[in-house]
């Protein structure tokens, strides 16, 4: 699988653990909810970068106090159907302040990345053919919005008054 990050394609720098595999000295690992439950404190003093995959049935009030050590939110998509982690990543970014990087997975399609992104996902999981699909023009194709979102960008009325986001 590939990674779209800011536009481009790259690769996954991480490492995702399951529950039962031991905690490496890995630089950057990601953690299920269940797992974090149980031994977030011994995890919180991993040396490297934390991550946390977030099942799309959680609340992100579950991990609110905890946002500040983690480094990464995977937020999964099990169909294009099924729109929960856009409103936890609205959730996460706009109700709880998070700054880290959110990550849409599971089944995300091309049409889909710019809405991920103004609900405030910055990265994204995806097959071989978002290459010859030139997914990272995507979020350029509409360039005037008509709501406020996550992503800070300006928005119809704020243009029309001359005002910042």
């Amino acid at each position: 699988m590939l990674l779209v990050e800011d536009g481009t394609l790259g690769e996954d720098r991480w490492r995702h653990l399951e529950d039962d595999e031991a905690v490496p000295e890995d630089p950057a690992i990601t953690v299920s909810l269940a797992r974090w439950l149980k031994t977030r404190d011994t995890l919180r003093t991993h040396n490297g970068k934390l991550g946390l995959r977030l099942p799309n049935n959680a609340a992100p009030e579950e991990i609110a106090p905890d946002l500040d050590r983690l480094d990464l939110i995977v937020l999964n998509f099990p169909k294009f159907t099924d729109g929960r982690a856009y409103s936890q990543a609205r959730l996460l970014r706009d109700r709880f302040g998070y700054k880290g990087e959110l990550r849409a997975t599971g089944d995300v399609l091309r049409d889909q990345l710019l809405f991920m992104r103004r609900c405030g996902f910055n990265s994204f999981v995806v097959g071989e053919r978002a290459v010859a699909e030139e997914w990272g023009k995507a979020f350029g194709e509409v360039d005037v919005f008509y709501q406020k979102a996550a992503d800070g960008t300006p928005w119809v009325m704020r243009q029309r008054l001359g005002k910042p986001n």
